[in-house]
């Protein structure tokens, strides 16, 4: 016990000492928040292979743009691409400028992106933490930092986060506009309003500083991050970019009550203003250039039609997005119930009495809320949707613990007996009957949890489906032992949970679950990338490779029976994608009818769809076998007086 006081009393001088040197504390942020940066996003960011089918689509639209100089209609593989706005082909084709055109530039701006984010968010919630220290007449460097740390991994280190912040797509730069534009929202919001203890001096300069004058042209900095990040947000994804985040401010104003008085400091005229300067050039842009096949297939087919309709076949029940929530935001997913429920957020006369910062929490939830309610309301589903909400669930989750970790800090020398209550100082854990029983209860749902997610990957290999790229798959899985690792992980954590349950040392709960996902980033989902990789996209690069030796001038490249964009991302070639083995027989007939030169084309195909085909040997030449892909060249003239059999 009295080396654990050592240790706590230790760290809480190390924060005292932060505190005194504001330029150390900023050191000491930055560092943290580039350790958790560099394990979540950037370790063996582009040491793997693009992933079919989404990540080559955006990439190889980036690099036609980089080549052909053309900045406001995307292509890919000879047609436009409407699917997304311009901002994220932008951004890699610039990466591209910078570092080459590689897997690194790729999702370098994704993972930008999210290390952005989560630097904004720990300002934020170190920034509420210090209001909430001034309001109360304490200083609690230790508490601030731990839990803006904590906020900041949770928001870092979970799956759904991690997938798409290495993904070169426009998911996680969605997400990074979007939710750092509603933290600006928030920082702008609550910076207008002055502590009604006064706090300190220097806390009302601060704040002063950043409200405008009442009749300034231009509101605050926050408010102006916020327009143009929406913007950004526009140009990443269209409409959504706007829709959400503008009905999550409106919903959480009409709640406080603020919503005419917010929108007159916001300067809204002025901010649409800036939205549409920044946003609407490109699309009148494209649209120019484009006309109505932009407009019906962007705003039409890709907005409005996937939120009405099923669209690609994404279609799921009402409740996929809690187990979206359930596993992406695993395994601290367990404790957002009773992070939502101790806000008590149905107590508005409670929620309008306060203080404006101190409304994050509420915050927080309409902002977790909405997006959830949304897209479940959505007729087309996608994991990747819910991504924007990932940020409010780790704010929710962090200040759940805020309340729970131990405080052995006093408000200023002379003052410390007289704010113990208040700082609610204690040199032990709190008793259980100090601990909120939900909260009790949660970290056994925890344990349980964590128990049920070590036997499932105990047992992966007879879960997974089949890969067809991949014919022994269950048996490779099985042999690289990445199931076994995963399973003990966590139920070592499991186990580690309980123990820590049953002393009642509740402040070590979290950091085991933190410690656990990175245990699982480094041991499991990273040598599994590879694994997938190796087996699933290595064989198409090494044949892109070959195609890029074996083609001859103006000879087709066919691709039967399945899509991969990757091929065209490494290979530089237009490929025709045909989709049955008789629709291919036919083609090279046609072809051959034509007297092509050269008398040939190259065909790509799983070997079960090449088989169909029924060529004879003498009809073509193998050029290369790769995993489960085969590559040959088709001749015209030994075609060309044969009977076909199309049927």
């Amino acid at each position: 016990m009295t080396m654990k006081l050592s240790v706590k009393r230790t760290v809480d001088q190390w924060f005292n000492k932060i505190e005194k040197n504001p330029s150390l504390g900023v050191t000491v942020s930055i560092l943290g928040l580039m350790v958790i940066g560099w394990i979540a996003f950037g370790w063996n960011l582009g040491n793997t292979g693009l992933v079919d089918e989404t990540e080559p689509l955006f990439a190889e639209a980036s690099r036609q743009m980089l080549v052909t100089g053309d900045w406001i209609t995307p292509f890919f593989d000879g047609e436009t691409r409407f699917d997304k706005p311009a901002l994220i082909y932008w951004c890699q084709a610039i990466a591209y400028r910078i570092i080459g055109v590689n897997e690194w530039a790729v999702r370098l701006p994704s993972a930008i992106a999210a290390l952005g984010l989560i630097c904004l968010a720990f300002y934020t919630v170190h920034w509420y933490l210090t209001k909430q220290d001034e309001l109360e007449q304490v200083s609690r460097p230790t508490r601030r930092y731990l839990i803006s740390f904590i906020a900041a991994a949770l928001m870092a280190l979970n799956a759904e986060t991690i997938i798409w912040a290495r993904t070169g797509v426009s998911d996680m730069l969605l997400t990074g506009c979007m939710a750092s534009a509603l933290l600006s929202f928030f920082l702008g919001y609550a910076g207008k309003e002055g502590s009604r203890e006064q706090g300190s001096r220097g806390a009302a300069l601060i704040t002063n500083a950043q409200s405008p004058m009442p009749h300034a042209l231009f509101p605050n900095k926050w408010y102006l991050a916020f327009y143009v990040l929406i913007a950004g947000a526009i140009l990443t994804k269209g409409p959504v970019g706007i829709v959400l985040p503008g009905l999550i401010v409106a919903a959480f104003l009409l709640y406080v009550g603020k919503f005419r008085e917010v929108l007159r400091e916001m300067r809204l005229f002025v901010g649409i203003l800036i939205i549409i300067g920044l946003s609407v050039p490109w699309y009148a842009l494209v649209i120019w250039r484009n006309g109505w096949n932009y407009i019906n297939s962007f705003f039409g087919y890709h907005n409005l039609e996937r939120f009405t309709e099923v669209v690609n076949g994404h279609s799921a029940p009402w409740y996929f997005y809690f187990l979206v929530v359930l596993l992406g935001f695993a395994p601290y997913s367990v404790y957002l119930p009773a992070s939502i429920v101790r806000l008590k957020f149905w107590q508005r006369s409670h929620w309008r009495s306060l203080e404006r910062f101190q409304q994050f929490g509420l915050f927080a939830w309409f902002w977790f809320a909405s997006i959830f309610g949304f897209f479940t309301i959505a007729v087309t589903k996608l994991p990747s949707y819910v991504l924007p909400l990932m940020p409010a669930a780790a704010i929710l989750v962090a200040l759940l613990w805020s309340e729970l970790l131990p405080n052995m800090e006093a408000k200023n020398d002379d003052k410390t007996q007289t704010h113990v209550g208040t700082e609610k100082v204690f040199a032990h854990p709190p008793a259980s009957s100090s601990i909120p029983p939900l909260l009790v209860w949660s970290g056994w749902l925890n344990v349980v949890f964590l128990s049920f997610l070590a036997t499932a990957l105990f047992n992966l290999s007879h879960i997974l489906g089949t890969d067809p790229a991949i014919s022994n798959f269950h048996e490779l899985i099985q042999k690289s032992g990445i199931p076994v690792i995963a399973g003990v992980i966590w139920l070592v954590c499991a186990i580690l949970v309980g123990g820590f349950l049953l002393s009642r040392r509740w402040n070590y709960i979290i950091s085991i679950n933190l410690v656990g996902f990175v245990a699982f980033l480094i041991f499991v989902l990273t040598p599994a990338s590879f694994f997938i990789d190796r087996e699933r996209q290595l064989p198409l690069r090494e044949l892109s490779a070959v195609i890029l030796e074996a083609k001859q001038p103006d000879e087709e490249l066919i691709m039967l029976g399945f899509k991969k964009p990757s091929v065209v991302f490494y290979s530089h070639i237009h490929v025709n994608y045909l989709g049955f083995p008789q629709e291919a027989v036919a083609h090279i007939k046609n072809q051959a009818a034509k007297a092509l030169q050269p008398p040939s084309l190259l065909l790509l195909a799983e070997q079960k769809k090449f088989l169909q085909m029924d060529l004879q040997p003498d009809d073509y030449k193998s050029l290369s076998t790769k995993g489960a892909y085969n590559l040959v060249r088709v001749n015209f003239k030994k075609k060309k007086n044969q009977k076909i059999d199309i049927s």
